[in-house]
């Protein structure tokens, strides 16, 4: 089944096959597509502040964001959790949790895990 996942109002997880179909683009006028590559050595963490700012400036555009990977379940999830921990002040915990509801089937791989438990503690160290 075709589906785009909304997490926030202006923020969207899914797979890449759903993220393919034009008409569910444009169905939920969705304005800035952030492809996050499918490959399982990437180094998340360095894209983190980059993803999460063009979410938040397209969203303060009124804009809505796509991020998907191939399954929608690890790299989407982990940068919407980042996302939800910079711009909505969510521990990790809470946003994991926020991007589960939104789409079940997610399910960051350990090492991106580590990434963000890494990034929760960059962001309470620049407090």
């Amino acid at each position: 089944m075709l589906q785009l996942c909304q997490v926030t109002r202006s923020l969207f997880i899914s797979n890449c096959r759903s993220a393919c179909s034009e008409e569910l683009l444009q169905r939920e006028n969705i304005t800035l597509r952030i492809p996050v590559y499918d490959d399982p050595n990437e180094d998340l963490l360095s894209h983190f502040d980059r993803s999460a700012d063009s979410i938040q400036q397209e969203a303060l555009r009124g804009g809505r964001s796509l991020v998907y990977c191939k399954n929608g379940r690890s790299r989407s999830a982990t940068i919407c959790i980042a996302y939800l921990m910079k711009h909505r002040e969510m521990k990790l915990f809470e946003a994991k949790l926020k991007v589960k509801t939104a789409r079940y089937e997610i399910d960051p791989n350990p090492g991106f895990l580590s990434q963000l438990q890494r990034y929760e503690q960059i962001n309470a160290a620049s407090l």
